[in-house]
């Protein structure tokens, strides 16, 4: 079966059909790229960020999914509309082939109670969620007989989680994808008590604090650019590393015992500078790396024999959209 996977992301469209795949920058050229795409794919498989409490599996495409993640598009402004136009065009293009919505959220579904819910009023109705769960799926269906993990998946947006026995137990990113760690235009972890503090003194609006943290935050603010590859700054890379080791730290004690943890995702896989200072200090904890390895971009970079294996991972999504795409359909 020939499945066009297509995963839209935050400032990118990664895009596979069989062999033949590719990154866009931007979201401008996707009308172009399926429009150069003959003869149509026998199915479609898209990344959709956010699935709510509704979707803990993939699903196949119908009017009322389309519903669904439209009304879902408050809780992950920059990503459910993107993957809401892919799913819309490739309708318009291409009638009648089935698509599957495969959700970043599903993988975290198994979030024990203690770590999805906040210490908020139960009236307002919010959770922790998490995302980059295709992600973290991939990458424990590639390790199967690691028991514990850590997943650092270090791109434009970046998220921390831990992994047990193939369930997610804890996570970074919340009810939304700006919780966490520091990002390429989002702020990560902030005092809750900023956006009163703004509105008082500012006279700040909800809607421009929430811009401000989702699009000129982040490494934006700290340096000027979202773009790791372009940061020269100490203190940006400091701050970075520094909310990574934390987490790191923070699912170590979750977890009890660590047996990997995995650097994934474009900055993850590519930035020898981030992986050494994220982890850099944490011996003590049997966590080391190897500095030549690194330097090469290892598939491990631990020194041989450490306690805890550090990997270095390509974050195959679309392989696994792929998967998940050919599953729902065998059930049809």
């Amino acid at each position: 079966m020939a499945v066009l996977v297509l995963n839209i992301g935050s400032s990118t469209v990664k895009y596979r059909l069989g062999a033949e795949g590719g990154t866009i920058d931007g979201h401008d050229g996707l009308d172009d790229l399926l429009r150069g795409i003959r003869p149509a794919p026998e199915a479609i498989g898209h990344r959709v960020v956010h699935g709510g409490d509704r979707f803990h599996e993939p699903v196949l495409v119908d009017d009322d999914v389309i519903a669904a993640i439209a009304d879902l598009e408050p809780l992950a402004p920059l990503h459910n509309p993107a993957n809401l136009r892919g799913v819309l065009r490739c309708r318009e293009l291409f009638p009648g082939v089935p698509q599957v919505a495969v959700f970043d959220t599903a993988f975290h579904a198994t979030l024990p109670p203690e770590a999805r819910t906040y210490a908020v009023p139960r009236e307002w109705g919010v959770r922790r969620y998490g995302f980059h769960g295709i992600s973290c799926a991939s990458v424990t269906r590639r390790l199967p007989g690691v028991a514990n993990l850590i997943v650092l998946h270090l791109g434009n947006g970046a998220s921390a989680t831990a992994i047990s026995h193939g369930r997610s137990v804890d996570t970074s990113m919340g009810l939304t994808p700006l919780e966490g760690l520091v990002m390429g235009s989002r702020s990560g972890d902030v005092d809750p008590g900023l956006a009163g503090y703004l509105a008082r003194v500012k006279g700040m609006d909800v809607a421009t604090f929430t811009d401000a943290l989702t699009h000129e935050s982040g490494l934006r603010a700290l340096a000027g650019t979202g773009d790791l590859r372009e940061v020269r700054q100490s203190l940006a890379l400091e701050v970075y590393c520094r909310a990574v080791r934390k987490y790191v730290g923070a699912y170590y004690a979750v977890l009890g015992t660590v047996d990997a943890i995995v650097f994934t995702g474009g900055v993850g896989e590519h930035d020898a500078r981030v992986r050494a200072m994220a982890l850099s200090g944490l011996e003590r904890l049997g966590i080391a790396i190897d500095a030549g390895l690194n330097e090469r971009d290892a598939p491990e970079i631990s020194p041989p024999g450490s306690q805890v294996r550090v990997l270095v991972m390509p974050a195959d999504e679309e392989e696994e959209i792929t998967r998940q795409t050919r599953q729902v359909l065998t059930r049809v």
